[in-house]
């Protein structure tokens, strides 16, 4: 039996995790830095830079993001990458014991990955849900896709829609979805990353 696949340029796992495939996408953004490394830190203009970093290594990152499950270990390797590539930018060594608050000052930035995550997976799913396709089908759960695992131990494990569902439930979510300028009020482009503390 298969422990992972890859189909797109996606790997795909029994589990149903996501946590090798941002590994590996960390990985192929880190090369392609590495690559451009002398034009992310040369002395064009900051916005400038940070626009080819936009460009070039985080749709490298995030490719294929609207359908992760994030969990708070994946959500660390992000963020931790999102500020390795702005300290790279601006030559900021590790032993220079500069905070990465200071380091988001320095380059006039938030962290952005994971509000951009729930961004595409909001417009995504709200595309979905407006078709009568096979996806919306497989995600009510009218047809069962991979695995289930019975009788685990722990939490339960989270799911597709758990980003966006309201106490209210599913029924409510695609209620939302029918109306796009409702949805894109709620979950659509225009919404401000979450500003939250960072750590020493």
């Amino acid at each position: 039996m298969w422990n992972l696949f890859k189909y797109l340029g996606n790997i795909l796992t029994n589990d149903g995790r996501c946590t090798r495939e941002i590994k590996c996408r960390i990985v192929i953004a880190k090369a392609a830095f590495n690559k451009k490394r002398a034009l992310f830190t040369s002395s064009l203009d900051l916005e400038l830079r940070k626009k080819l970093v936009n460009c070039y290594i985080w749709s490298i990152t995030l490719y294929g993001a609207e359908t992760w499950m994030l969990r708070a270990v994946d959500q660390k390797h992000l963020e931790s990458f999102e500020m390795s590539c702005w300290r790279r930018m601006e030559k900021i060594s590790w032993a220079d014991y500069v905070r990465n608050k200071e380091g988001l000052l320095t380059v006039m930035e938030q962290r952005n990955i994971p509000h951009e995550i729930f961004e595409r997976k909001a417009n995504w799913i709200g595309h979905i849900l407006r078709r009568n396709s096979l996806l919306q089908r497989v995600i009510e759960g009218k047809i069962k896709w991979g695995i289930e695992v019975t009788g685990r131990q722990g939490r339960r494990r989270k799911k597709l829609l758990d980003d966006l569902k309201e106490r209210r439930g599913y029924s409510h979510l695609k209620e939302k979805a029918l109306d796009r300028t409702m949805w894109r009020v709620h979950f659509g482009r225009g919404l401000e990353p979450v500003v939250r503390q960072t750590t020493k």
